[in-house]
Order: C-alpha cells, then sequence, then structure tokens
C-alpha cells in the first residue's frame, strides 16, 4: 500500500489497535480497552493522545518498562478511602479500576477518594471522568507526569503537563461537564505531533534545551513547555504532583521517568480520582434541575464578538466525536507508516486491513 493519508472508520480502527496491542503482549480484553481509549481520543480532535502512540506503548513493553499484563490490586485503608498498586502496567487499565473503585466507594459513602500508584502514562484524562459521569458522578481526575515544564522562573524541566480532569452529569436535559486540561499552555502531545510531521509551533509555547523560545517542535520537545497563566500554571503543576505523586507514594518531583526517552525502568506514575454522589446535599432530581438551569443560563447570555455559540466545556469535543462517528478518522501519512512498521515488527501486515476499511484516500 502507497504511504498517504486515509479516512477510517473508527470502529475498525479499534480492532485495528487492538490487534497491535494484543500482538504486543497484553491480554485479549485488556488490548480492547486500551484500542478503545486511543481511537476515542482521535474521536474527540485529541489525535496527539490517540493511536499515533501505539509504536512508543508496545516500545516500552518490549523494553520491559511497563507490565502488559499486570496484577492490579486495591486496598481500602478508610472507609471512603483506597489505594490501587497499577502492577507498572498500561496506566488505562489503572485508571478505570481506579475510578470504578471510587465510584463504589461513593455510592456507600457519599465521597471516595482513590490513589494509584506503580501506574504509567493513562492517556486522555477526560476518560475517567467520562467513566463517573456514565454513572452519574461527579469526578475529579490528577496524575503526574515525567519532567515537561519548568518551575516558573527556571529553565529545567521539572514538572510534568499532568493533565487534570473534572466531571460533573448534566441535568434532565443539557450536556455534562467535562473538564480536561494540561497545565502547559498547550498539551505536550501536540508538540511532538508536530515534530513528527516536521511542522513549527507558535512562539510562547516552549523553551529549547538552552532555555531558549523556540517555534522548533523537534526543540521543543527536547527542550521545556511552558506553564498556562505563567507562574499560576506552575503552582496547578506543583499541586497535581503533590496530590498524585507524593500523597499516593508513586514518584515525584522530576523522579517519574520520562515516556519517550527513559527505558530505564518502569515510570511509578501517579494518579489520584474522587468521584461524588450527586445527592450528597439536595435529591438528584433537585441537582439535575439545577445542572439545566445553570447551562441554559450560560448558554443563554449574551455572545462576544467572533462568537456564533456559548458551548460547554466538553461540548466542542462532543461535537467532534460526532462528526468523526460519521465520516470516520483521518490518519496522516506518518501515523499510517509507524503503525505498518509496528505492525510489521511484531509480525503482522496491516496495510491490506487498512486497504479494507478506508472509507476514502
Amino acid at each position: 500500500m502507497e504511504d498517504k493519508q486515509m479516512i477510517i472508520d473508527s470502529g475498525a480502527l479499534i480492532d485495528i489497535s487492538a490487534q497491535l496491542f494484543e500482538v504486543g503482549g497484553l491480554r485479549k480484553e485488556d488490548a480492547a480497552v486500551v484500542a478503545h481509549d486511543l481511537v476515542a481520543a482521535n474521536l474527540r480532535g485529541l489525535d496527539s493522545h490517540g493511536v499515533s502512540r501505539i509504536p512508543m506503548y508496545l516500545e516500552r513493553i518490549k523494553r520491559k518498562v511497563v507490565n502488559p499484563q499486570p496484577n492490579i490490586t486495591v486496598q481500602n485503608v478508610f472507609p471512603a478511602v483506597s489505594i490501587v498498586d497499577g502492577d507498572d502496567g498500561m496506566g488505562f487499565l489503572a485508571g478505570h479500576r481506579a475510578m470504578e473503585e471510587a465510584i463504589s466507594l461513593a455510592e456507600k459513602n457519599g465521597i471516595g477518594l482513590v490513589g494509584v500508584r506503580r501506574s504509567t502514562h493513562y492517556g486522555m484524562a477526560a476518560l475517567y471522568v467520562q467513566d463517573a459521569i456514565k454513572k452519574g458522578y461527579l469526578s475529579f481526575a490528577y496524575t503526574n507526569s515525567s519532567p515537561a515544564l519548568p518551575v516558573w522562573g527556571s529553565r529545567t524541566a521539572f514538572l510534568g503537563a499532568s493533565p487534570f480532569a473534572a466531571g460533573v452529569p448534566g441535568g434532565k436535559e443539557e450536556v455534562p461537564y467535562v473538564l480536561d486540561m494540561a497545565m502547559t499552555v498547550i498539551a505536550r502531545g501536540k508538540i511532538r505531533l508536530a515534530a513528527t510531521h516536521g511542522e513549527p509551533i507558535p512562539p510562547g509555547l516552549a523553551l529549547d534545551k538552552d532555555g531558549a523560545p523556540t517555534t522548533d517542535a523537534a526543540k521543543a520537545f527536547e527542550g521545556v513547555c511552558l506553564p498556562f497563566g505563567g507562574a499560576k500554571g506552575s503552582a496547578l503543576a506543583m499541586l497535581m504532583d503533590i496530590l498524585a505523586g507524593v500523597l499516593t507514594g508513586a514518584n515525584y518531583g522530576g523522579d517519574v521517568k520520562s515516556l519517550y526517552f527513559d527505558h530505564s525502568e518502569p515510570q511509578n506514575v501517579g494518579h489520584l480520582f474522587i468521584a461524588i454522589r450527586p445527592d450528597l446535599f439536595v435529591s438528584k432530581d433537585e441537582f439535575e434541575d439545577r445542572m439545566d438551569t445553570f447551562v441554559k443560563r450560560a448558554k443563554a447570555l449574551p455572545k462576544a464578538q467572533g462568537f456564533e455559540e456559548i458551548l460547554i466545556p466538553g461540548e466542542p469535543e462532543e461535537k467532534t466525536v460526532a462528526k468523526r462517528l460519521e465520516t470516520g478518522i483521518l490518519l496522516t501519512e506518518e501515523v499510517i507508516k509507524t503503525l505498518q512498521e509496528t505492525g510489521l515488527a511484531h509480525g503482522i501486515d496491516i496495510s491490506s486491513q487498512l486497504n479494507e476499511i478506508a472509507l476514502n484516500s
């Protein structure tokens, strides 16, 4: 097959991705979970956290810094608090298990708090608050990550991009609230994707390894990302590392191993999840009515110049999901090539499959 862009049905892309993870050593059911999560990122328009990461994840498994078949354990330490040991497996698996536990604790206690240690990169943070929304719970997801941005005033990578996510179920009529944001001006994965494609990045996003501003994505990826909001973003990144790393017993303070450049040992990423019942202070019906009222009021506000519609956090991504479910997901030439090469390295040729399922090219 000639290397070229193509548009692929999301379901078919999940199947191919799961196949790659299964031949890479994951259990069939776990491969399906990770594949679904990566394609979910593509569907939401977060291509930097989608299937383009498959080669990197499989390389880490090959180098034995990720356990392909972890024994994830849960220990309840207080009535509403548990700790999850991810056994150095894929962070997606530990993340879903931890949010499941947080929801279970919240069902009994009103609120559930779950820490995770010995995990790895867990992809798009929105995945986990969406788990809670589906069950009708409010939630927060914190994680630390490998050094990507400096403490304010420094030029050395020390803090992680450490995305924060929060989710609130919608009411009876309106959409849920889904926040997923990194502590950087833009997600570091987007800089990596630009570097992969040889594209420049806008000024003000990163410094090169010598501490100089750069628009070269490759140099930026080797250097440091800048925190959003200057000192405020840096302070929030510190908080993420304290809550997800220091508190849980995971690595912290610059010790989380690089996802891309360090294969010396497992990352030991930390996460922290909180799930909250919606009926703690008012009935569930009243909560839903109040959420409907809140969203309606927000959307009815006078629009600023240049805006045709007021959207709730998470709503733009859901519009992208609806569009891509209908039209398919665009895979670039570079992503197609790396997926093909990864498949061949693991003894399978996905070229014919890609040809068969391409909706357009």
